[in-house]
């Protein structure tokens, strides 16, 4: 059974850092698109970032040049470093795996995204 698990959220200050990791189990996701999402309070669930088995990334506008997203096959681990963080970047954020090795990694597109998990907590306050 494939599983996802999100770890390493927690409280921050506005312009600090945290690296967020997806655990992925029952599965080799080596070949398999996973992105990034969040959602915070009465909003809509937005797509953070994504990256595709040949490793290229893919970014929210909201986040270019602060987040990076990567890899690491050994581990069957998807990060998703966070730099400069803001007030607005605090949400859950959740990790999802595409179920079709060619996926687009569309990250307007969450219905492409077969496999979740459970999310994780970002809290950005002084």
């Amino acid at each position: 059974q494939v599983q996802l698990v999100e770890s390493g959220g927690g409280l921050v200050q506005p312009g600090g850092s945290l690296t967020l990791s997806c655990l992925v189990s029952g599965f080799s996701a080596d070949y398999y698109p996973i992105a990034w999402f969040r959602q915070a309070p009465g909003k809509e669930r937005e797509g953070v970032s994504c990256i595709t088995s040949r490793d290229r990334t893919y970014y929210g506008d909201s986040v270019k040049g602060r987040f990076t997203i990567s890899r690491d096959n050994a581990k069957n681990t998807v990060y998703l470093r966070m730099n400069r963080l803001k007030p607005e970047d605090a949400a859950v954020y959740y990790c999802a795996m595409e179920g079709d090795p060619h996926g687009a990694c569309l990250i307007d597109s969450r219905s492409d995204y077969d496999f979740w998990g459970q999310g994780t907590q970002v809290s950005v306050s002084s």
